[in-house]
């Protein structure tokens, strides 16, 4: 049966630090981040200066993952500024009422000028000839400066000044993909606590067929999270397959929509946490044996073998500077060619779920998509790898199947590898 037992969640679980030992490992990837990572892109996108600035409780996505633990808002309002040095190191400096630690200088005095007049200070001093701004029309993420804040900014770079900003879109993107090594190499143990709690979930502790309703495994995955001391990025979802029923559209949308799990039952599940200020995002998927049953119809076995299939074209064709609607089509192009019936719709992974990098399709838009998959795939990034086929079941009277997947890897030296295993058997559950 493949199944993590409740023993090794307990052991996974075990692992997690409390808060504190999490803020000094984040701060820790911060300021070698701050070190090597932005001092590499700003170069790359070809700018002398960042700026970025959020007010409190209005914050922009990339400000958050520039402050340091214990933040968890902008206060009043932060500007961060970033300049880059002759020697190819990044100045740091804060304009912030409290200050930042030692991860920036802080350069503002409120008792001695304006905030503004203050930005506009710096700006004047270091002369740079290109200032990276978050406004974009493509990517939320490079899109977080505000209006009214934008209004102000330009107000204080004048008109010798304002002419030299930019959208700084591709500079938040590549700043907030890029992974360190040690990022990396936590990534697995990550993957493995979210694995462990579908497999938990997947098992007969929490399902009785039925009794239990998808709404109710739901639940218990949302509440073992915070048990857990984690957050979720989004509310879990189970859903079902079975003969006589449509299948549901990815993210549950359509077919039969009921809900108590009875033996015969395919399960699927999206279900993602984060730990460590890193997302997971998993969809695996269990069937519910039948009395006398000891495995699943080999229908839905083959089933799972062709979306593996899949995930190997997938991983085939990314490759460092394609673009995410060129890994779809050439993705697409081949599976088909071996008579798979594909969707795919796979997205970058990271501070976020639904992350910044190349979008490599979406479930309703196969075709491509424009803007958000023109963006390159670049080496040390992390992906969820999601698609699904849709393959005739034979034990169901040749009825279709959508076996929809979802597991994660870290693309780096040019290739992609699975942060942890992905799924190769179905979850069976009422095998005792």
């Amino acid at each position: 049966m493949y199944a993590e037992t409740p023993a090794r969640a307990a052991a996974y679980a075990a692992t997690i630090l409390p808060l504190r030992q999490r803020a000094e490992v984040r701060n820790g990837w911060l300021r070698r981040r701050l070190e090597t990572i932005l001092p590499e892109v700003m170069a790359r996108e070809g700018f002398d200066m960042w700026v970025v600035a959020a007010r409190e409780y209005n914050e922009d996505p990339v400000i958050m993952t520039l402050l340091p633990e214990p933040a968890m808002y902008a206060r009043r309002r932060t500007v961060l500024v970033f300049s880059r040095c002759g020697d190819g190191t990044v100045e740091r400096l804060t304009l912030s009422r409290y200050g930042l630690g030692d991860f920036y200088e802080g350069a503002w005095d409120p008792e001695a000028e304006d905030q503004w007049a203050c930005l506009r200070r710096l700006v004047r001093e270091r002369s740079p000839k290109a200032i990276g701004i978050n406004v974009s029309e493509t990517f939320a993420f490079g899109d977080g400066l505000s209006h009214g804040e934008y209004l102000q900014l330009m107000e204080a770079l004048g008109p010798e000044y304002g002419p030299r900003t930019a959208g700084a879109e591709r500079l938040c993107v590549g700043w907030l993909e890029r992974r360190l090594p040690e990022e990396i190499e936590t990534y697995p143990g990550i993957l493995e606590i979210a694995h462990a709690v579908v497999g938990e979930a997947f098992s007969s502790k929490v399902v009785l067929p039925g009794v239990t309703t998808t709404q109710d495994v739901v639940w218990w995955m949302r509440q073992k999270v915070c048990d857990l001391g984690l957050g979720s990025w989004f509310q879990p979802s189970v859903t079902i397959q079975a003969p006589g029923m449509p299948a549901p559209q990815p993210g549950g949308r359509g077919g039969d929509r009921r809900t108590l799990i009875r033996p015969g039952d395919l399960l699927h599940c999206d279900f993602g946490l984060v730990y460590l200020g890193l997302c997971t995002d998993t969809q695996h998927n269990a069937y519910v044996l039948k009395l006398g049953e000891t495995s699943p119809p080999a229908g839905l076995e083959a089933a799972l073998e062709t979306g593996k299939r899949l995930q190997d074209i997938h991983l085939g064709a990314m490759a460092a500077g394609r673009t995410g609607n060129e890994i779809l089509r050439t993705a697409l192009e081949k599976a088909r060619g071996e008579g798979i019936k594909p969707s795919i719709y796979t997205h970058p992974l990271g501070y976020h779920g639904h992350a910044a990098g190349p979008t490599i399709g979406l479930w309703d838009q196969q075709e491509g998509v424009p803007g958000r998959g023109d963006y390159p795939l670049f080496d040390d990034t992390c992906h969820s790898i999601e698609l699904n086929v849709t393959q005739e079941v034979p034990e169901w009277d040749g009825q279709e199947v959508r076996m929809a997947m979802e597991d994660d890897i870290v693309f780096t030296g040019g290739r992609g590898y699975w942060l942890a295993p992905r799924q190769e058997r179905l979850h069976l559950i009422g095998s005792g």
